[in-house]
């Protein structure tokens, strides 16, 4: 068995949905597949501001959010199905029905229960136009809800999962598909939603942004699977953002220890969480080009051989680095590190960089307009605070100094870190 997972843009307009058709076809083979889809194009984007507008009481501007919604997904589904009176159009209407409903009610006081009701809305509209489509064009599959597959807590908007119940789900429901095979000339095929969970007490809740890519670890863990594509707009897995280094060139293989430091340090390919289940089984992840479906890609496995070959360049924006000093006469010793790692940990901001010394704590994190005042705040209770804003954290894995030179070139270095494998910069200055 192997599980492939589609992101969004993989299915941003009618002739996406065929090309993501074809490389089904032309990849199933003979084995079982599990297909795991993201909302379609920017639509996890619109459905949270639908949600921020329903919250808000912004009822015009949220009945234009709305409807541009629906109508993306209705002229997707025109250029799939000629005939207007395919069944698709009336669960496309049924399905918005049912979110409009939703949100002409009084929103309730917990905004990320509400979140993850409306803005699970685009993987259930995407997987039914993909299963329908498959269907359309003689490809018989069988569509899961994977609120019954991917079993998790009450932890709206970043649910965890629970391994046994999900491992339990998932064997129970996918080994009755495979074994009730629709289709005649090709292996079984099941369709499920990235991103979304669902409590025991039947609850939809989200894995967190880039969830599409865990929910496929997750199915590949519980099935033992042979190997987990992610298929993409790039070619695999690139040293460098090509859109800030034109001389980005492809990693063909690094293991997941590799890729889980480089998704560590903020590589924004695969999501940290997604390597830890197939690292524990020894599953393969190939990142792969929906463009360019032949190419080869990029293979993360167990073989370390290639890992400290290529320099992995990370670039971070929008940073504030905040710097912190006890008030009375005591030290940055363990007492002090328990309470700034518990402000941190209960404000969910994550340090991409910390420094201390004797007297000093230091420690570089992602600017949030909600979360970073509040952490300031809490702060400042204990400790004398000093912070500057819009700073960038650049990150060199198997580094070389003369490159490093160059991408610090007429900036600021604010502050610098490195071991033997990485080192980490801070910068002031435009790129």
């Amino acid at each position: 068995m192997r599980v492939f997972k589609f992101g969004g843009a993989s299915v941003r307009n009618p002739e996406s949905v065929r090309n993501v058709a074809r490389i089904i076809r032309d990849h199933h083979g003979t084995s079982p597949l599990v297909v795991v889809l993201s909302a379609m194009g920017k639509t996890t984007n619109a459905l949270e501001e639908l949600c921020a507008l329903f919250m808000s009481g912004d009822t015009p501007n949220m009945e234009k959010k709305y409807e541009e919604i629906r109508s993306f997904h209705m002229h997707i589904a025109r250029g799939l199905f000629s005939d207007p009176g395919h069944p698709v159009f009336q669960v496309l209407e049924q399905t918005f029905y049912q979110l409009y409903y939703y949100i002409t009610a009084p929103p309730g006081d917990n905004y990320n229960y509400e979140y993850d009701r409306i803005v699970s809305s685009g993987e259930m509209v995407s997987t039914r136009i993909l299963s329908m489509y498959l269907n359309e064009v003689g490809m018989p599959n069988r569509l899961f809800p994977a609120q019954k597959l991917i079993i998790t807590d009450a932890s709206f908007r970043d649910a965890r999962v629970d391994w046994v119940m999900s491992s339990r789900a998932i064997q129970e429901q996918l080994a009755w598909a495979f074994r009730e095979d629709p289709g005649e000339d090709l292996p079984p095929l099941v369709i499920t939603q990235g991103f979304i969970g669902g409590t025991p007490q039947g609850f939809t809740t989200t894995l967190g942004r880039e969830g599409s890519d865990f929910t496929a670890a997750i199915i590949a863990w519980a099935m033992q699977a042979r190997e987990v594509v992610i298929w993409k707009d790039v070619p695999g897995l690139l040293n460098a953002d090509p859109k800030i280094m034109e001389q980005a060139v492809l990693l063909p293989n690094i293991s997941y220890q590799e890729a889980i430091e480089l998704a560590y340090y903020g590589a924004t390919v695969i999501h940290p969480k997604t390597l830890k289940p197939l690292l524990n089984k020894k599953i393969p992840l190939k990142v792969k080009s929906f463009h360019d479906p032949e190419m080869p890609g990029s293979l993360i496995d167990h073989q370390e051989a290639h890992d400290n070959q290529i320099p992995s360049y990370i670039f971070k924006d929008n940073q504030v680095l905040v710097s912190i000093f006890p008030k009375d006469f005591s030290f940055i010793a363990e007492e002090n590190l328990a309470r700034l790692f518990a402000d941190f940990a209960r404000h969910g901001v994550k340090m991409n960089l910390m420094q201390n010394s004797a007297i000093s704590f230091s420690a570089c994190f992602d600017y949030d307009r909600i979360k970073t005042p509040a952490l300031l705040r809490d702060l400042r209770k204990m400790f004398s605070v000093k912070y500057n804003k819009n700073l960038e954290l650049i990150t060199v894995r198997h580094y070389q100094r003369a490159c490093m030179e160059k991408l610090t070139k007429d900036k600021e270095v604010v502050m610098e870190q490195k071991n033997r494998t990485t080192l980490q910069v801070i910068v002031r200055g435009n790129r």
